[in-house]
C-alpha cells in the first residue's frame, strides 16, 4: 500500500500509543520573529508547570555569542496544536540565561512582573487586541491581489468587502480563525481591512499576561497557516507608503473599577495618565510606528495625543456605549501592528493603576 505526505501528515497517533508531540514556541533575537522545535513527551500534559525547561542555540536566533550559546525555555502556556491535532500541544515559552536571567528579548517576565500585582489583580485588566496583518505574494513580497508592481483601485470597497475583487485570501483567514478557536485561543472575530490584502483578527477578551500569550500564539499559527499556503504574512506597520491604511494593533482595555458604576470617571482619570505619558508609550509601541500615525487613514498624529468619543482619528477612542452607559472599555489605538502584547498590555496597567503621577 502507498501512502500520500498528507496522509502521514495526518496520521493519529493516539489509537498505537500514549506519547504526545509537544511544539516549543519562543520569540527570537529580533523580537518579533518567532521560533520552534518540538520533543516527544511519554503523555498528555495540561499544566505548563509541568512541562521540561529545554534549550536551544541562542547563536542561531542573534540571542546569544557562539562560545557560549545556549538558551533556557520556560514553558508558559499550553495550547491544542490544530495541526497535529489529538493530544498534542503548543508551548509558549520565554527565554533565559542559563544562570535564570530573562534575556532582553524577554518581555513576558517584566509584565509577569506588574500583573502579579496585588493592586493590579485587584482591578482584573480584560484586553481585546485587534491584530493587523498583511498578506504578500511570496516571490514579489507585494501585497495579495495587487497586480505586480501596481496599484489596485483606491480604498473603498475592501473593508469587510466581499467578492474576488475586493477579498483576497479569504480561506487563509478562515483557516487561522478555526485553527485558533481549536488551539483554546480566546479570538473573538476577523474581518477584511481596509487596504486590500489586509487583515485583521481580535483576540479577547482576556485577562492579564494571558493577552500577550494568546497573541503571540496566534501569531505563530498564522505564519504557520501561511507557510502552508505559500503566503507571506508581514506585521509592518505601513507595508505600502502612500495613500493606504497602515496596520495597527489597536489595544481594548479596561479594568474593574471602568466596568462598574461610576466607571466612566475612572476613564476619564486613565486617559488623563495615559496623556502624560504619550511619549513613553509611543517609544514601545512598535517599530516603524512613525510611518502610520500621520494623523490621516484613521490615526492620530504621533506627536499629539488627544481622545474622543467614536473618533478613529484619535490616540484613544471611547465607544458611544460606553459614553452613554458611564461605563466599560477604551480603545488605545496607537500600538503598532509589530508592538509586543506584553509590553503594551502591561505598560497601560503600570500606567493607569501603579503609576501615581
Amino acid at each position: 500500500m502507498s501512502y500520500r505526505l498528507s496522509d502521514l501528515i495526518n496520521l493519529d497517533l493516539s489509537a498505537c500509543t500514549d506519547k504526545i508531540i509537544a511544539e516549543y514556541v519562543w520569540i527570537g533575537g529580533s523580537g518579533m520573529d518567532l521560533r520552534s522545535k518540538a520533543r516527544t513527551l511519554p503523555g498528555p500534559v495540561s499544566d505548563p508547570s509541568k512541562l521540561p525547561k529545554w534549550n536551544y542555540d541562542g547563536s542561531s536566533t542573534n540571542q546569544a555569542p557562539g562560545d557560549n550559546s545556549e538558551v533556557i525555555l520556560y514553558p508558559q502556556a499550553i495550547y491544542k496544536d490544530p495541526f497535529r491535532r489529538g493530544n498534542n500541544i503548543l508551548v509558549m515559552c520565554d527565554s533565559y540565561t542559563p544562570q535564570g536571567d530573562p534575556l532582553p528579548t524577554n518581555k513576558r517576565y517584566n509584565a509577569a512582573k506588574v500583573f502579579s500585582r496585588s493592586d493590579v489583580v485587584a482591578e482584573e485588566p480584560w484586553f481585546g487586541i485587534e491584530q493587523e496583518y498583511t498578506l504578500l505574494q511570496k516571490d514579489v513580497k507585494w501585497p495579495l491581489g495587487w497586480p505586480i508592481g501596481g496599484f489596485p483601485p483606491p480604498q473603498g470597497p475592501y473593508y469587510c468587502g466581499t467578492g474576488a475583487d475586493k477579498a483576497f485570501g479569504r480561506d487563509i483567514v478562515d483557516a487561522h480563525y478555526k485553527a485558533c478557536l481549536y488551539a483554546g485561543i480566546n479570538i473573538s472575530g476577523t474581518n477584511g481591512e481596509v487596504m486590500p490584502g489586509q487583515w485583521e483578527f481580535q483576540v479577547g477578551p482576556s485577562v492579564g499576561i494571558s493577552a500577550g500569550d494568546q497573541v503571540w500564539m496566534a501569531r505563530y499559527i498564522l505564519e504557520r497557516i501561511t507557510e502552508m499556503a505559500g503566503v507571506i504574512v508581514t506585521f509592518d506597520p505601513k507595508p505600502v507608503s502612500g495613500d493606504w491604511n497602515g496596520a495597527g494593533a489597536h489595544t481594548n482595555y479596561s479594568t474593574k473599577s471602568m466596568r462598574n458604576e461610576g466607571g466612566y470617571e475612572v476613564i476619564k482619570k486613565a486617559i488623563e495618565k495615559l496623556e502624560k505619558r504619550h511619549l513613553e508609550h509611543i517609544a514601545a509601541y512598535g517599530e516603524g510606528n512613525e510611518r502610520r500615525l500621520t494623523g490621516k487613514h484613521e490615526t492620530a498624529d504621533i506627536k499629539k495625543f488627544k481622545w474622543g468619543v467614536a473618533n478613529r482619528g484619535a490616540s484613544v477612542r471611547v465607544g458611544r456605549d460606553t459614553e452613554r452607559e458611564k461605563k466599560g472599555y477604551f480603545e488605545d489605538r496607537r500600538p503598532s501592528s509589530n508592538m509586543d502584547p506584553y509590553v503594551v498590555t502591561s505598560m497601560i496597567v503600570e500606567t493607569t493603576i501603579v503609576w501615581k503621577p
